[in-house]
């Protein structure tokens, strides 16, 4: 089974992933989508229906040419995934994104009654052992601050289309489609064409983009954008132990994501329940529509009155960070977990504590350094009553999760202060914080 969080067929760094993650703040950088996103393509004339059914977010309004976020939770309410959706023409729809979303829209359509078909677009393998891989289309994503430029001289002129919109344009003289988006606070592109045509594409938009300063990134410099635009990949699903999702679990392929991800950092419970989160933890509770029928409708609602967690991310403390590091350079020091730059990547399922005058308030789940900010940066949900710019105790190492031979060794852990920052992330001084209120106050 390939390691799910290396991204495949792409180097590691083009030049250096210091320079490649400051490019999409200071020029424009080019991702190379095309081998590890995974995908579904949704057909049929109630292939809207269908989707509508499975998504917390309202769809049934939804035209050709238009994306949407797409999120899914199991009957209980709890979160299943989330991804992309491009509407892409008439009861012709894809899903790309992170794969859980895509076992479960599978599965749904094999136990539908609707007429609708669901074909799997896998990702590239990491290991391809010689053998050659086709995919339906290749796919390349612009941004930076001069993005526009380079994307009007791709196209030869102007392109206006509005933000999550589908256009068409040319590149070198091939017709791919767009999806209008953007990261760093500038617009960009996410383009897709033939597969056959992915180099001649792709050396375009790197012909072009020399006059710009454009920067190919590789796959250590991508995995950190995550942390800097604010969605967590890293979720467990909540499928491993209801009754409901018994037979969801047994048509589940054995080497999907699903059933080979790792458990790890410092939090630990027995129970699986307490690993698994709502739409409106992860931040998805603007787009959730309890007008319409989906699976989990009448269990979200209720958890929705009791929802009580945020998505921040949490700045790490200059001093403590520099201590690791410290004791990762000392010979017979104490047994740390060790951090690697620029991003934290050989765990799928990543939970460490954080708390508060020793009483626990949340959880990390994606953790890399920053050279835009000069900081490490973790991703967190955490109790409401948490405000920006508070100090909190991330507790870095290892309970000793995991299972079988693919069990983490329990470490130390390391106590490592953090200031509580928003998301997408922005710098937040610590005498900025009042203290009148936040999560002290509260809990008194």
């Amino acid at each position: 089974m390939d390691p799910p969080l290396i991204v495949p067929q792409i180097p590691y760094q083009f030049s250096s992933w210091e320079r490649e993650i400051r490019s999409w703040r200071e020029t424009v950088a080019l991702f190379d989508q095309t081998h590890h996103m995974e995908g579904v393509f949704v057909s049929g004339p109630d292939a809207l229906k269908f989707l509508s059914q499975l998504a917390c977010n309202k769809l049934a309004d939804s035209t050709p040419n238009r994306a949407h976020q797409i999120v899914c939770c199991g009957e209980d309410g709890y979160l299943i995934g989330d991804a992309i959706l491009f509407h892409l023409d008439v009861n012709q729809l894809s899903i790309y994104g992170a794969p859980y979303i895509h076992d479960w829209i599978e599965y749904q359509a094999a136990n539908s009654k609707l007429d609708v078909k669901v074909k799997r677009d896998e990702r590239s393998p990491v290991y391809s052992n010689g053998y050659g891989n086709t995919r339906p289309d290749c796919r390349y994503q612009i941004q930076g601050p001069n993005a526009g430029k380079l994307i009007e001289k791709l196209n030869g002129g102007p392109i206006s289309v509005k933000f999550f919109h589908i256009t068409d344009m040319t590149i070198g003289g091939h017709k791919v489609r767009a999806l209008r988006h953007g990261m760093a606070g500038a617009p960009g592109l996410e383009v897709w064409g033939p597969w056959e045509l992915r180099t001649q594409i792709r050396d375009a938009i790197i012909e072009a983009g020399e006059e710009f300063g454009m920067v190919k990134v590789g796959a250590h410099a991508y995995l950190t954008a995550t942390t800097e635009s604010g969605w967590i990949p890293s979720i467990v699903p909540a499928i491993y132990n209801s009754d409901s999702m018994k037979d969801y679990r047994k048509w589940l392929p054995w080497n999907h994501q699903e059933g080979v991800s790792r458990l790890s950092g410092s939090y630990y419970s027995d129970n699986v329940e307490d690993y698994y989160r709502t739409p409106f933890d992860q931040g998805y509770g603007h787009i959730v529509n309890f007008e319409h029928d989906f699976i989990g409708r009448d269990a979200l609602r209720k958890l929705s009155e009791t929802s009580s967690l945020k998505k921040v991310t949490i700045a790490w403390n200059i001093e403590d960070s520099s201590k690791l590091f410290a004791e990762m350079l000392t010979p017979g020091g104490s047994n740390c977990k060790m951090i690697h730059l620029p991003h934290m990547e050989e765990a799928e399922y990543h939970y460490d504590k954080l708390t508060i005058d020793d009483t626990m308030v949340g959880t990390t789940h994606c953790t890399a350094y920053n050279p835009n900010e000069r900081s490490i940066l973790s991703l967190a949900m955490v109790d409401k009553r948490v405000e920006i710019g508070e100090e909190v105790v991330l507790h870095w190492g290892e309970a000793g999760g995991g299972y079988g031979n693919r069990i983490f060794p329990a470490t130390d852990i390391f106590k490592i202060r953090g200031i509580v920052s928003p998301v997408p992330y922005s710098r937040v001084a610590r005498e900025e914080y009042a203290g009148a209120g936040g999560w002290r106050a509260a809990a008194k």
